[in-house]
This record gives structure tokens, sequence and C-alpha cells, in this order.
């Protein structure tokens, strides 16, 4: 028995120190800068190991996109807001799980003129470069098409199908967190990502959901990683789900406007903040490095199809719902606490959904709510209360 124990032990041991040693060996970038030349601008990432890496290019706006393995980034999300060079700006972050992701944005079209990896020496790192160029329109047109294939290699592959969702005459409903890896979303006054809050309450709404025993739940995401707004569709479609609930936290340049307001989809915006909200969210997949042209449009033309106009009828019923128990929830409703445009995210065809703007990360009222778990869970709690309400009407 004492030998039993000794051995297991050793095992314990040995997997522990393997444990450790991959933790360690994980690859961590320690610096990202850019060097000014005369006639190129340098980009410059510092990583503990070898870094794998594809390059390519995306229009609609100029942008390169450099997708490595996964990294651990010990380099402040707020380093690449500045322009400098020919970059406009740059962000980087986890793209999906196992996929780490760079893209830099530029106001006219460039080209790469090397791509290099220094090993580690005079007490460096690994050291990986690009160099850019000012180029023509139809040579970078040239490179996009050049490197699609590529490109189409880092596009996600389709989600679940609905084999692998029993329904068991429960409703089905698809949670979804806004933002994620590499899009960030809004940042709130203290710093903080609209991508942590959004999981957060999404998380705690799966939960009490599921606990109803009454729903299936599915989230489109359950941890940091990007999701495009297709694929974000595309799980709510899959599924057959019968409501889709996309949560998000706005900012704007006004911190004294505060509370929540629910959205639902409308060929024509109620106003032009919900227009310009609109418009920002869609370009969600621009900010992660999605190539647009690549992506199959499902949803063009729907808005006249009699099925969606129904759909769209049964999101503004569970919209008024959602509204007083919000309300009653502690957070404050917005000044106009239903508004409706055309969100990409929001156009299956055939599932009615919302989208809910918890609260303004610009205003130091809402981001404290927001933040707190008592905040998180009442928000969840009131969505929850909504949708036993919703189902109270609407038979399976």
């Amino acid at each position: 028995m004492f030998r039993s124990v000794q051995l297991l032990a050793g095992v314990l041991l040995v997997i522990g120190t393997l444990t450790s040693a991959a933790v360690a060996a994980r690859t961590t970038v320690t610096d990202v800068r850019l060097g000014i030349h005369a006639d190129k601008t340098r980009f410059v990432m510092e990583v503990s190991e070898k870094p794998d890496f594809r390059l390519f290019y995306l229009n609609n706006p100029y942008r390169i996109v450099i997708d490595m393995q996964e990294l651990d980034w010990e380099v402040p999300d707020s380093k690449g807001r500045t322009s400098a060079g020919l970059v406009q700006q740059y962000r980087y972050g986890l793209f999906r799980r196992g996929t780490s992701r760079v893209v830099l944005d530029f106001k006219q079209p460039v080209k790469v003129l090397k791509q290099v990896i220094l090993p580690p020496g005079e007490g460096k790192p690994y050291r990986f470069f690009i160099d850019i160029q000012k180029t023509s329109d139809g040579e970078f047109q040239q490179a996009v098409e050049a490197s699609r294939n590529v490109q189409l290699a880092s596009l996600p592959k389709e989600t679940k199908t609905v084999a692998e969702i029993i329904k068991n005459q429960k409703h089905t409903i698809v949670v979804d967190a806004g933002h994620g890896g590499i899009d960030p979303g809004a940042i709130g006054k203290s710093g903080v990502h609209e991508k942590k809050l959004t999981l957060a309450v999404a998380q705690r709404l799966a939960r009490i959901l599921k606990s109803r025993g009454d729903y299936n739940v599915v989230m489109t995401r359950d941890d940091d990683t990007f999701l495009s707004l297709k694929e974000r569709v595309n799980v709510a479609r899959n599924v057959k789900a019968d409501l889709f609930i996309s949560v998000h936290a706005d900012s704007i340049g006004r911190a004294d406007v505060r509370g929540s307001t629910v959205y639902t989809l409308s060929e024509t915006a109620s106003d032009k903040e919900a227009e310009a909200l609109a418009s920002s969210h869609n370009k969600s997949d621009i900010i992660a490095g999605v190539d647009l042209d690549e992506q199959d449009d499902t949803v063009q033309g729907i808005l006249i199809d009699l099925a969606q106009r129904e759909t769209m009828n049964f999101s503004v019923k569970f919209a008024k719902y959602l509204i007083p128990e919000i309300a009653q929830s502690g957070m404050k409703l917005g000044s106009r606490s239903h508004r409706f445009a055309g969100f990409r995210v929001l156009k299956a065809p055939d599932v009615p959904s919302v989208l809910v703007e918890l609260g303004y990360l610009s205003n130091r009222q809402d981001e404290k709510i927001l933040k707190s778990d008592n905040g998180q869970e009442k928000l969840a709690r009131s969505i929850a209360a909504a949708v036993d309400k919703y189902f109270g009407t609407i038979k399976p």
C-alpha cells in the first residue's frame, strides 16, 4: 500500500513537472513597437519563443493581418492606439483558441518589404519584425488576391449542427456575449473592457436559465475568444433557437448619459444614435481582421421576407417584456429604452433577436454597477425574468 502511494506520488510529481514546463514554454510577447524610417515603417514584436506566423492583406479598409500561435501579452492594450509612420493604429489579442492575431490599419495602400525573425542575442529574446512601405492601390489589391488562400485558412469553421442539440420540447435560447478576443469593445472610465463585462453577465444569465430546467441554453462564447458576426448568427440558426439575446455595454462621448437600452432589428434606424451604434457594432469583423468579401452574407435582402417580418414582431414582443424587468433591477433606463437599427448580429431571419446595451461604460455610475457582482447578478436575473414571461405566452 505504501509503495502504491509512493508510485502515485511519483506519477503526480512527473505530471506536475510536465505541466509546469508546458506553462513555462508558452510564448510570451514582452514588447511591441514601431520604428519610423525615411522610406519605411518597421513593426517589431519581442517574443519569448520562436513565432510561427502567417501574414495576409485585407482591403476596405487597408489592413495587414498577422496570425501566430496563442500568445501571452505582457504589453498594455493601449500601446497600439497612437498613429506612427505609415501605421494608423494596431491591435493585438486572442482571435480564437490557439490563434493570436495582430491587425495593422493604414490610410493608404502599403506593401511588406521583408518579414524577419531574429534569434535571441545581446540580452534580447526572439524579435519578429516586418518592414512596410507605400505602394499603389493596384499592387495592394494584387497582394490581397495573392494572400486570399492564407486568409481563408484562418476563417472560423462552422458551428455545431442542430443534431448536437436535443430540444426535448424545451425552448432553446442563445446567449451572446458581445465582442471578445482581439475585439475588446468599448473601454470604460476605469479601463475595463466591454468584452469582459458582457461575458460575466452572459455566463450568469446562462446559469440562471439552465437552473430553471425549462430551457436549452447555448452560449456563442464562454471564454475570451473572437467570433465573427456571421458566426454568432449561425449559432442561433444552427441550433434552431427560439430566442437570441446579445449582451453589450455602450460608451459615448458624454459622461452624463447613462442607462440600459434594448435594440431590435429594423431596416430603418429609430434615430441617429441607434444608427451610429449599429454601424459601430457592425465593424467588429473589420476590427478583428475578417475579410468581409469572403463572408457569405446570408442575410442580404431578408428584410423584405415575410418570415423575417414575423420574427421581428416577436423580437419587439420580447423587448417589451425585458424593458420593465431591467428597470426593476436597479439599472436606470435610457431616454429611449427601446430603439431599432440594422444590427448584423440580429439578422437571423428565423430567430427572434434582441441586443441589450446594459449601460454606458462612459458613465461612472453605470460602470460601477456593471463591474459589481451584485449589479451583474441583478441584470442577469432581470433578463431571465423577461424570458420566463415571454415564453409564458409562446407555445414550444
